[in-house]
């Protein structure tokens, strides 16, 4: 597999592998243990090496799962998990980027992964009660002890990663980027390429959307997250099936599938990107890992290109996004 370089000292393969599906949110999450540790087996053999959780996936199973699966490979890979988002005493969530909160959060995310680093820790959401220096003080802390090799935020808006990367230097950013989310084309990006950070891609394939096997919520469980997604809900949904139409275009042009046409245009937009779609199935990640070869034109990367933006918001609240 072609590797990303992520800052200037983290290089992974190109696609890695989001682990949150097999433990959590998403249509037949945790009903599968072996498949999901035969998944990420299969993917440390065909050379993928950087594996992203968090420890809100579960909360704190996804960890555990990935952790009994890397085992004595442990050395083979590169795991990325975040810190900071908390369930509330509504029921909904908070973020916590305290120092306190920080030097918890590693000490258990190390315990359940079975490690003594995490190679990438990311603030999984921005804390608007505490300044991101201090946040990034208590990480540069844990980097200097040796608990966590590089530092990586989530979601954060262009002005919050300059003053992050003032404090110390940011290794890479995770945020939705995909054909149909390219809110980080505005000021994002760019900001990233001007300080040399690395962009990690969640959801590259759209929460499944653009390897068109989801065109209704009925095809859901009851529990799945995508239910309450703007983006799959009535004139949203019938409307992004356009995009999802353009996609299968392209990958009956080229022989590939639509997830591979999908990844294979993000992947296109720079060496400094490395995706990390999701999925427990083997049969998924081998397709998806494919992509890494697939060639497309550019007539084929500017039609992709311009495909529309889609109906709805990503997220039904949007408050903790881009602060």
């Amino acid at each position: 597999m072609k590797t990303a370089q992520l800052g200037s000292g983290l290089e992974v393969g190109r696609v890695g592998l989001g682990c949150m599906g097999m433990s959590a949110f998403y249509t037949g999450s945790g009903v599968d243990e072996a498949e999901s540790i035969r998944t990420i087996h299969r993917a440390i053999d065909l050379g993928v090496t950087l594996f992203d959780t968090a420890e809100m996936y579960g909360p704190h199973t996804n960890e555990v799962l990935l952790g009994k699966a890397l085992g004595d490979r442990r050395d083979q890979v590169k795991i990325a998990t975040k810190f900071g988002i908390y369930p509330a005493q509504d029921g909904g969530r908070s973020t916590d980027g305290s120092p306190e909160r920080v030097r918890q959060a590693i000490e258990g995310s190390l315990s359940r992964l079975g490690t003594d680093h995490v190679d990438l820790y990311y603030q999984h959401r921005m804390d608007p009660g505490v300044p991101v220096e201090e946040t990034m003080g208590a990480l540069a802390e844990l980097v200097a002890e040796g608990k966590i090799l590089h530092i990586g935020l989530s979601e954060a808006s262009s002005a919050t990663i300059r003053r992050a990367h003032a404090v110390h230097p940011v290794t890479a950013l995770q945020s939705e980027y995909s054909l149909w989310t390219r809110d980080p084309e505005g000021d994002v990006l760019p900001t990233l390429r001007e300080l040399g950070i690395g962009l990690v891609p969640y959801s590259p394939l759209g929460r499944g959307f653009l390897t068109g096997a989801v065109r209704s919520v009925d095809q859901l469980d009851a529990d799945d997250f995508r239910r309450a997604n703007p983006r799959f809900q009535g004139e949203n949904l019938e409307a992004n099936l356009a995009i999802v139409d353009s996609v299968e275009r392209v990958a009956t042009e080229v022989g590939a599938t639509p997830a591979q046409v999908a990844l294979a245009w993000l992947l296109a937009q720079g060496d400094d990107i490395a995706p990390i779609p999701g999925t427990k199935k083997v049969t998924r990640l081998e397709e998806n890992v494919a992509a890494d070869e697939v060639e497309l034109s550019a007539e084929q990367l500017a039609t992709l290109s311009d495909i529309a933006a889609p109906s709805g918001d990503r997220y039904a609240d949007m408050s903790t996004i881009g602060r």
